[in-house]
């Protein structure tokens, strides 16, 4: 952890009216532990164009949220979108879905959370939604609202 890095339980503890905590249990995937930032937002199911295009550009220190509707049957993201993220200057990705390259993307210096991982591809055809309200797990995630992520969980500015 870095000494700019922010433990949830920590920020609950102060700021708990403020924020809204996602339950679900994501699993830490990237190689920072600890991230946190203003969102970005896809809504998108097994298509993953979007997210290649979006990481695509620069991320000046933003956490994409990526609702891929909790599917677990093709990978959101890979090594390579990931390695472009890290290289646009995203802090992290949150993927309500799953991912793949697993170890490649584990010793990245990018937060990664997401549902699990399965090496299969998804759909290259664009659908979905960029930079609209999320709902994941009941917490409203907003275009712009801060995201804090750490091994506890994921808190999101109300």
């Amino acid at each position: 952890m870095t000494a700019s890095a922010v433990n949830t339980a920590d920020l609950f503890d102060e700021r708990g009216p403020e924020l809204d905590s996602v339950s679900l249990q994501f699993q830490s995937l990237g190689g920072r532990t600890h991230f946190s930032g203003a969102a970005r937002t896809i809504r998108c199911l097994e298509d993953n164009a979007l997210v290649k295009s979006i990481l695509a550009t620069p991320g000046n220190g933003s956490v994409l949220v990526v609702d891929g509707g909790g599917s677990l049957r093709t990978a959101l993201m890979g090594d390579m979108i990931a390695a472009n993220a890290v290289a646009n200057g995203w802090a992290g990705v949150v993927i309500n879905g799953a991912i793949r390259d697993r170890l490649a993307i584990a010793a990245l210096p990018l937060g990664v959370k997401a549902l699990g991982s399965n090496p299969r591809k998804s759909a290259k055809d664009g659908a979905g939604s960029v930079d609209v309200p999320l709902e994941i797990d009941g917490v409203t995630v907003r275009p712009g609202a801060m995201i804090w992520c750490d091994p506890d969980g994921i808190l999101v500015e109300r």
